[in-house]
């Protein structure tokens, strides 16, 4: 089990590999939003890291975030729980003025995943 810290929230315990976005969703109880499904396209799923940030990242995320400009966030949707992790949940429902957090998202990455190293 991985261990999951949210500012303002708690600590967690959630399964290893279990994609970031539905931890803080099943486990952690927070709405996080997800508009695009996990697919890295719309970046609503942003998180920053406290600690414990993955030193790699994958293609999809990594090209998102060039295109949009962003730095010193992570797209949630596209990372795996592993180890001990503290974030800053940035990106919620409430005050968003969407309907719903977004469409259902898979808990774990397709095998076919492609991982680079992180953005610095």
């Amino acid at each position: 089990m991985a261990k999951l810290n949210v500012e303002g929230v708690g600590e967690f315990e959630v399964p290893d590999g279990k994609r970031l976005v539905q931890a803080l969703t099943d486990e952690v109880g927070i709405d996080q939003l997800h508009a695009c499904g996990g697919n890295a396209r719309c970046t609503t799923c942003r998180v920053e890291f406290l600690d414990g940030e993955p030193d790699k990242m994958t293609l999809a995320e990594k090209d998102c975030l060039q295109q949009r400009g962003l730095i010193g966030v992570r797209l949630s949707c596209q990372i795996q729980c592993a180890g001990s992790m503290s974030v800053r949940a940035i990106s919620r429902l409430a005050g968003s003025g969407r309907q719903d957090a977004g469409g259902p998202v898979s808990d774990t990455l397709p095998d076919d995943t492609v991982w680079v190293d992180k953005l610095v």
